[in-house]
């Protein structure tokens, strides 16, 4: 980091708050009551002065009290409810002294469980204000794992959305010591001693502001003030302690990068806002620079989440490469549709945006003739079909993308800017340059944040390293853990493994948790492999390279099913896409079951001759598939192959097809 660090000046009485620092002498705490320094030095994108989250939203009512800030999803009448920057203030207030007057502690939390809404904003907007600490719980999480992000938070207060996550709560309150009320938000509860969302406004408007603004008094900007769950793969969740300053600066960060200008954006909220991207994204740039939030349905990642787009019209739009992927399915199924003479257009059209997108890349910003025609002539009116004609960046993070899938939208006139960063560093710590986009990276280091690699290897590989305003405080109640990650210099270490291009992009080449170390001794990075083999046979839904201790690698592989829209669960019967492939190559099968059982001898050499493409890029013998299995069913959240933000959770698979394994290497 600069060498000239300061630290900003803490506050002597500690009850000026929000915009103030209390007192301290550290950079990392443990504590759920600990603070940190802050600090500033002399580059010009991170020497502003701090400030609270509640002083970020009261400024933003000031300047613009009647701009539109949210737009609720549809009732069942179609309508929706709006807020005013000014009304959804005041319903912060009003349920910050319902929390207040229910019982809500300094330093403990209000757990929030439910799909995203102006409610699940509001609440947790009103639990920092309260002097609490926001923390979101996964939907999908079961009444276990719930318990532990309650009791471990020590809720006071948990809000939840509707019956079925009511039902988890009611499981497991009896374990819960801190607990003192529960929050229904979506429809009336029957249960006894569970307040509805009418029922807490009504707590809060019969309230003075007298407590409220006495808590207020109290904050600290460089104090916990939400916490961030991570996925658990292995044993329980670590919670990331993150204060206000921590979210802002990354806000701050973020914001040039994706060009948002104040009262001029608009964002569709679909993400889980348990994680840390749905809220930087969605909540905190909208109280920064006064975007305007629509809220997709809760089945919107099951094929609604263009209903909203449509009406929505974002200019920024982050999906995870999930989203991308079904996107990119629903295009290729609608080009397959094509006559002749529109399949040529479509094929020229793309040819025209690849080669403006690539001069582009090589700093020659130039709309030649053809892109020009076949912007106005196609792709425009693809982007108004799919709600996107007035975006003007498109983003994927989270998970690896396919290089591909990200190639077909570049042609397609969406060029998908790739980020990267995690819950420790409040969210992103780099981003493609929309000007400069990198096919294979990840972008540079968003302004003011600091990156390096640790232990370099001949490869040029290294541990990723981050340093910054946006680093976490500390894991709560870990001070153990906390050490591993971040070190006495400040610096996040991110367990991921990466290297620099010749223009400074970061390119992820793995996680040193998941290197694979063989019987031989040789250490192999499965990620890359993994994506080869996706790349050579798009049919394939996953790939997972095993070989850990073992003589050679294999990979188990799933193929692409149709999924049980209620649940989200694979059901056996192979995909339109899968089911056309696998009659062009002459296969008859239409479910997993039957390619398995027979053993499909066209699936089979179509996915062997994949294999031996992608080992031909491969750069040792070592790093080669061997052999290979199709797994009986996709992975999926509701089966625990993957966690709440998509990610392979590997142990899990490893364990599920331990016998299929083992006969993989007799």
């Amino acid at each position: 980091m600069n060498q000239s660090t300061t630290y900003a000046l803490a506050n002597e009485t500690g009850l000026d708050g929000p915009n103030q620092i209390l007192f301290t002498d550290v950079d990392t705490t443990s504590n759920v009551n600990g603070r940190v320094r802050i600090k500033l030095d002399n580059n010009e994108s991170n020497s502003y002065i701090p400030i609270s989250i509640p002083g970020v939203l009261t400024k933003t009512v000031k300047l613009y009290p009647n701009h539109i800030a949210l737009v609720s999803r549809p009732d069942a009448n179609g309508k929706r409810t709006t807020y005013t920057f000014q009304v959804y203030e005041s319903a912060i207030r009003i349920v910050a002294k319902a929390f207040l007057k229910l019982g809500l502690e300094r330093h403990h939390s209000v757990c929030i469980i439910g799909f995203n809404c102006p409610e699940w904003f509001i609440t947790e907007l009103a639990t920092i204000y309260a002097g609490g600490i926001a923390t979101g719980i996964y939907i999908t999480n079961s009444p276990k794992a719930c318990q532990y992000c309650a009791e471990h938070s020590r809720a006071n207060i948990i809000v939840v959305e509707d019956k079925k996550q009511l039902q988890k709560v009611l499981q497991i309150k009896h374990n819960l010591p801190h607990l003192k009320a529960i929050v229904q938000y979506d429809g009336i509860p029957t249960e006894k001693d569970v307040l509805s969302w009418d029922d807490l406004l009504d707590i809060g408007k019969k309230e003075s502001d007298d407590k409220l603004l006495s808590v207020l008094k109290t904050i600290g900007i460089n104090e916990c003030c939400i916490l961030i769950y991570t996925s658990g793969t292995v044993g329980n969740p670590k919670a990331v302690m993150l204060n206000h300053d921590n979210v802002l600066f990354n806000v701050r960060a973020l914001l040039p990068m994706l060009q948002m200008k104040e009262k001029s954006e608009v964002i569709v909220s679909y993400l889980p806002l348990s994680h840390v991207a749905g809220q930087i994204i969605d909540l905190f740039t909208n109280i920064m620079v006064a975007t305007t939030v629509y809220f997709a349905d809760s089945i919107a990642l099951k094929d609604t989440l263009i209903n909203t787009l449509l009406v929505a019209q974002p200019t920024v739009f982050l999906g995870v490469p999930r989203v991308w992927e079904k996107i990119y399915e629903k295009m290729q199924e609608k080009a397959r549709s094509n006559g002749v003479i529109k399949t040529w257009i479509a094929k020229w059209a793309k040819a025209q945006s690849l080669h403006y997108y690539t001069n582009k890349m090589n700093g020659i910003d130039y709309k030649h003739w053809g892109y020009v025609f076949a912007k106005w002539l196609i792709f425009d009116k693809v982007k108004v079909a799919m709600g996107l004609n007035k975006c003007h960046h498109f983003v994927t993070s989270a998970a690896p993308m396919n290089i591909d899938i990200k190639k077909y939208f570049l042609t397609s006139d969406i060029p998908l800017l790739e980020g990267y960063g995690m819950s420790e560093c409040s969210g992103g710590q780099t981003l493609n340059d929309i000007n400069k986009c990198s096919m294979d990276g990840v972008g540079k280091p968003l302004p003011g944040l600091y990156t390096k690699l640790d232990n370099i290897n001949e490869h040029g590989e290294g541990e990723i390293c981050m340093s910054g305003r946006h680093i976490f405080m500390g894991y709560l109640n870990a001070p153990e853990q906390t050490k591993e990650a971040k070190d006495k210099h400040g610096w996040l270490h991110s367990g991921d493994l990466g290297k620099f291009d010749l223009n400074g992009n970061l390119l992820i080449t793995g996680r040193i948790k998941e290197l694979i170390i063989t019987s031989g001794g040789k250490n192999v990075s499965p990620n890359n492999i993994e994506q080869s083999i996706l790349s050579e046979l798009p049919y394939l839904s996953n790939a997972m390279v095993i070989g850990d201790h073992r003589k050679y690698l294999a990979v188990l592989v799933t193929l692409k099913s149709n999924m049980n829209e209620a649940t989200g669960a694979p059901l056996d019967t192979l995909s339109p896409n899968v089911l056309k492939w696998a009659k062009s190559i002459g296969s008859s099968s239409k479910t997993v079951k039957e390619v398995i059982s027979t053993r499909d001898t066209a699936i089979y050499e179509e996915i062997d001759k994949a294999i031996k493409r992608a080992n031909m890029q491969a750069i040792s013998n070592v790093q080669k598939i061997q052999k290979f299995e199709i797994l009986p069913h996709d992975f999926s959240i509701s089966t625990g192959e993957l966690g709440p933000t998509l990610k392979l959770k590997r142990n899990v698979v490893q364990k599920m097809y331990a016998n299929l394994i083992d006969k993989m290497y007799e």
